[in-house]
């Protein structure tokens, strides 16, 4: 094949006015945090971007405070069409000011900025869109009678995709009448910390969202409460069912997005250049760092070989490097730490037998990097074929009926997402019958829109976000 090569096409910094250390925001202002400050900064360089406040539990109990104040006062009280008109608002300035979010999210988290200018961005801005059409309609969606909101929302999101995270769980939350009390990963606080200047910029109603960054104790302090009606919480299996203890018996709500270890199936009379780059979409799209990323690669005994030549040849173009130029692929690992388990996990493969192949790449000298990497010749019971490795791993198993095919892509605890590749429409149909998965995509992969609810099954979680079936979450019915 013809190599061709990419003039570096870096997108600018200066778009982003960076503070060198940011507070909480409560009741609309920032303030200083009550523990200690910890550092964001840059997986791709390794640098620090700002000082960032840690929350206490006093800081937790005074955001929730203010959201009850809020609630209360002003926001419950507000007709549907006027809440709508401030989503709306927010919906516009996301957009207006999406340049500077795209970066800012490329350099706090690491991933490639044609995907935060493309995807992450875009995508944030069209939940505050459509949630905004839904604040005076929700007598209408089917959610019961009645409708009210709960009260005060607290709300944990992961590294992977923090703008979009947070307006998956914002968006909806104000539509229905409810504030929130939001964390952030301790990773990648930055752009929801800009979010916060969009509320004033929007001027929200002070205390409708109030912004708390720090680690583990800061998110256990918003579980445990009182004060708060419903956690939605999206990240680790381990942490979500440490949630579910924790407010077991309580009267406070909760929807969990939990882990995956998606199957991409790919029959004989797939496509397969099609299939190839939904395979590649699936699990190297942002890293790997998808809860949802079609991390176990299913192909039918007859095509393996073919699939697998061409896998490779299409990996081998992928670009790994600096995820603010536009002409990269796969950024950097988010964190050290994930980085570790990644290597720990794909070391593990190796031992266990498979037979790990990537597409050796140079990388950066500074930084968190990984190739993208496949493995052949895996079975159910290797550990990267059940354990989720949130990273660039694809591992690559083979089936030969669509019986043998829905058996493996089952055999898992979880059961987010799954992906079907065949020409056959009454096979898609009756693979998504059997498939134990919240969500099925037939002849892609990784595609999200705000109308579409999401969410799993077993050790996936429970509820569901987006779309009308989002909304039920944040209401309570009848008289």
């Amino acid at each position: 094949m013809p190599t061709f090569e990419y003039a570096p096409a870096p997108e600018s910094r200066a778009v982003v006015d960076l503070q060198s250390s940011y507070g909480l925001f409560i009741n609309g202002e920032f303030v200083v945090g009550g523990g200690t400050s910890f550092k964001s900064i840059s997986p791709a360089t390794e640098e620090v971007l700002a000082e960032v406040s840690e929350a206490t539990d006093a800081d937790v109990d005074a955001a929730v405070r203010a959201a009850r104040t809020a609630y209360t006062r002003v926001w419950s009280r507000m007709s549907g069409a006027d809440r709508g008109k401030y989503l709306f608002r927010i919906a516009r300035i996301l957009q207006e000011r999406a340049r500077e979010f795209a970066v800012l999210e490329t350099l706090d988290n690491g991933k490639p900025i044609k995907e935060s200018r493309d995807v992450d961005v875009p995508i944030a801005a069209a939940h505050f869109f459509y949630h905004a059409g839904w604040a005076d309609k929700l007598e209408y969606a089917s959610l019961g009678t009645n409708p009210r909101p709960l009260g005060v929302v607290g709300q944990i999101i992961p590294w992977n995709f923090p703008l979009l995270m947070l307006a998956w769980k914002i968006a909806p939350a104000l539509a229905t009448g409810n504030t929130v009390v939001l964390k952030p990963a301790e990773t990648t606080p930055l752009s929801a910390l800009l979010f916060a200047e969009v509320c004033q910029q929007a001027e929200l109603p002070p205390g409708v969202v109030n912004i708390v960054t720090g680690a583990g104790a800061t998110g256990q302090a918003i579980v445990d409460h009182p004060g708060i009606d419903k956690i939605a919480f999206t990240g680790s299996t381990g942490v979500g069912k440490m949630i579910a203890r924790s407010i077991a018996g309580t009267r406070k709500k909760a929807t969990l997005e939990l882990g995956g270890k998606a199957a991409n199936i790919v029959f004989d009379d797939a496509p397969i250049d099609q299939a190839v780059e939904g395979i590649v979409n699936g699990i190297f799209f942002n890293q790997g760092h998808v809860c949802c990323a079609g991390s176990r690669l299913l192909v039918q005994e007859s095509i393996a070989d073919e699939v697998e030549r061409r896998l490779k040849r299409r990996l081998s173009t992928l670009r790994v490097g600096d995820p603010l130029d536009k002409n990269t692929d796969v950024g950097a690992i988010n964190s050290r730490a994930q980085l570790d388990r990644i290597v720990a996990l794909t070391d593990v493969g190796e031992g266990e037998g498979a037979v790990r192949w990537d597409n050796g790449c140079e990388l950066p000298s500074k930084g968190f990097w990984f190739r993208p990497t496949l493995f052949t010749g895996v079975s159910q019971t290797h550990r990267i074929a059940q354990e989720e490795i949130f990273g660039p791993v694809l591992s690559v198993l083979t089936f030969r009926t669509p019986q043998e095919a829905v058996a493996k892509a089952n055999n898992t605890p979880y059961g987010l997402s799954a992906g079907i590749w065949t020409e056959k429409g009454s096979r898609i149909l009756w693979m998504a019958d059997q498939l134990k998965a919240g969500v099925v995509w037939a002849n892609t992969f990784n595609q999200f829109d705000p109308t579409s609810p999401f969410g799993g099954y077993k050790e996936s979680g429970y509820g569901r976000e987006g779309g009308r079936h989002g909304l039920e979450a944040y209401v309570k019915t009848g008289a």
